[in-house]
């Protein structure tokens, strides 16, 4: 796939970016490359190589998947000006 500079102009018209006709032939020319490089990603043989979290192997740390409250109610309202029963009272803003 390539990029023409008519293509060029309609996606910085679309992304609100004013370009004059140097920046456009310089940005056709880079979109190329960059299209091109992806292209050569896609000819990589990748059949049999499993997903990594990291380039060292290693199990991901797990936690327990459990609901809690988090016990910190009270530690989050301790410092607001006004609070009812561990729920911020602000005034009112709406009428």
């Amino acid at each position: 796939m390539s990029v023409d500079l008519t293509t060029v102009k309609r996606v910085a018209h679309l992304a609100r970016i004013a370009v004059s006709q140097e920046e456009a032939v310089e940005m056709e020319s880079g979109l190329n490359a960059i299209l091109g490089f992806v292209e050569q990603l896609n000819e990589v043989e990748i059949d049999g190589v499993e997903p990594m979290t990291s380039v060292m192997p290693m199990e991901m740390k797990k936690r327990q998947d459990a609901v809690t409250d988090g016990s910190k109610a009270g530690d989050v309202v301790a410092n607001a000006p006004q609070s009812d029963e561990n729920f911020f009272v602000v005034p009112k803003v709406v009428e």
